[in-house]
């Protein structure tokens, strides 16, 4: 069952809000220290560390001595912020340099406090490779750890649950390895942040720390579609998995979508589109006329000129209904009879448009020409088939189904014939993406215990990358995230990038 649309507000709140968020977007990252308070060597070191921050690429460089970070005491160079509640800690980690000591040690770190003696909870990746969660449980009392098997990893997580932290671990590409400790009492208000520990008092270690995120979560209480939190919107290498923020707001932003020339993102938020100037990293509204109930399935025709959205209009019990209007704004043109109708894909040539309907209790994947009239259902399986793209070239619509069990990745032709499943993992994977190359696919990866037919907000989702020749998918992106995420075609037109959403609670 395809989800509820956001509710709508008036233009000129949202707008208002809007100009907030203009404030807003990346105030954290226009300080010296990025997303963090300040630096502090702690212990008695020899050498003083140092801490560097690039804005352009928002990447951390930590120089730091100390002997050790072991036994009742500890010595390192500290990057922090103080923060309250639950939280998620994310980087790609790397030694610069072979170093001194194959003991050396970077990773995350949640202190009680600045004393050399704190209590702490820390992700430690050394030198040589071993990997470990390790933790003091009160002021002054020896270091205990918890190995992974995992050699030197480069994807560091840590996540405070109450009194629970839990580690993960990856080689960038691969799904995280998790290891967890349970009640530790490090208080409320504690001091988080990346370290660097060059484990000889004599010498200094470096390290840089990229794709650095500080994600606050939901509540506990928190309610589907009713409660919401803030959003990253984000621009990744593909090649390389480097990430950066380019826009930030304190409510929900959905599913980025690229233009064709490369200049503008086009999303969704509380029922409208905005355009987001990429020079400027500024958006505006875009005009839809009287389509102010949008949801998230919106999609640029190949040649830029049209863009197709999912209005859930008021003369149809409020289900979505699929039109098309100029990619500059205008009046909206009603392309699908009925509804729910969730568009996901244009043709190479703008004729057809394809989409999810919801017609007698199933949901299935229809076609339908751009002038509109009959709808041509294209698939029948029992079970929820969904977010429907085709390949740059037409020979192909890839989509999604859960008619084996899981949710998975399928493909068939425009007619809807030779349907055959392509990934075949214990996830659930949803809305297939092509690079306008057609060479890629990049998907977004539930975990396993949510249910098949559901994509919800708020969830520890992967991105993951295949190629259309069908080699083995890795992971891209370490997100917390789901719904919105990346609903829809969000490629740049040189295939290098894609652009989706993140979320943390800013409150």
């Amino acid at each position: 069952m395809k989800n509820k649309p956001l509710l709508t507000s008036k233009l000129l709140t949202i707008t208002m809000i809007m100009g907030l968020a203009n404030n807003f977007s990346l105030l954290s990252q226009d300080k010296p220290l990025g997303i963090f308070d300040s630096h502090s060597d702690i212990g008695n070191l020899e050498r003083p560390g140092s801490v560097t921050y690039n804005p352009e690429n928002q990447e951390y460089q930590i120089e730091g001595s100390g002997a050790n970070i072991w036994s009742a005491t500890d010595e390192f160079q500290f990057l922090w912020k103080r923060i309250k509640g639950n939280f998620i800690l994310t980087a790609k980690v790397e030694f610069i340099g072979k170093g001194i000591e194959p003991h050396r040690k970077i990773g995350w770190m949640i202190r009680q406090s600045l004393d050399s003696s704190s209590a702490h909870v820390s992700t430690v990746i050394h030198g040589d490779g071993l990997t470990s969660l390790q933790y003091r449980k009160t002021k002054g009392s020896n270091m205990e750890e918890e190995q992974f098997a995992t050699k030197s990893p480069d994807i560091v997580q840590l996540e405070r649950r109450g009194n629970t932290y839990i580690m993960s671990v990856a080689h960038f590409g691969e799904t995280f390895v998790t290891q967890e400790i349970s009640d530790i009492s490090l208080g409320d208000e504690v001091y988080i942040g990346l370290f660097v520990c060059a484990h000889n008092p004599k010498v200094s270690e470096k390290a840089i720390f990229r794709n650095v995120r500080i994600t606050i979560p939901v509540k506990p209480d928190f309610v589907p579609y009713k409660d919401y939190i803030g959003s990253n919107l984000e621009i990744m290498e593909v090649g390389t998995g480097i990430r950066k923020v380019v826009y930030q707001a304190p409510y929900s932003l959905q599913a980025p979508n690229w233009a064709p020339d490369g200049k503008t993102l086009i999303y969704n938020s509380k029922g409208l589109l905005y355009n987001f100037d990429l020079t400027t990293n500024k958006p505006d509204v875009l005009n839809t006329a009287f389509a102010t109930n949008n949801n998230n399935d919106h999609v640029l025709s190949f040649d830029g000129k049209l863009i197709g959205i999912s209005h859930h209009s008021a003369d149809d019990n409020n289900n979505s209904i699929v039109y098309t209007l100029p990619v500059k704004g205008g009046k909206p043109k009603r392309i699908t009879p009925k509804g729910p109708s969730y568009l996901h894909g244009w043709s190479p040539d703008s004729k057809y448009l394809i989409y999810t309907g919801g017609r007698n209790n199933e949901y299935h994947i229809y076609r339908i020409s751009l002038d509109g009239g009959e709808e041509t259902q294209l698939t029948d399986a029992k079970g929820l088939d969904d977010g429907s793209e085709y390949t740059p070239d037409g020979k192909y619509i890839y989509f999604n189904s859960n008619r084996t069990g899981k949710m998975q990745i399928w493909r068939m032709k425009p007619d809807g014939s030779d349907q055959e499943q392509i990934t075949f993992d214990d996830y659930n994977n949803w809305f297939p993406h092509v690079s306008p190359d057609g060479k890629w696919i990049v998907y977004l990866s539930y975990p396993k215990d949510i249910d098949s037919g559901a994509h919800p907000f708020y969830k520890h989702v992967y991105l993951r990358i295949m190629s259309t020749s069908g080699s083995e998918s890795k992971v891209i992106a370490y997100v917390y995230g789901g719904q919105g995420t990346i609903n829809v075609p969000s490629w740049s037109p040189d295939s290098k990038k894609i652009a989706f959403i993140s979320n943390t609670d800013f409150k």
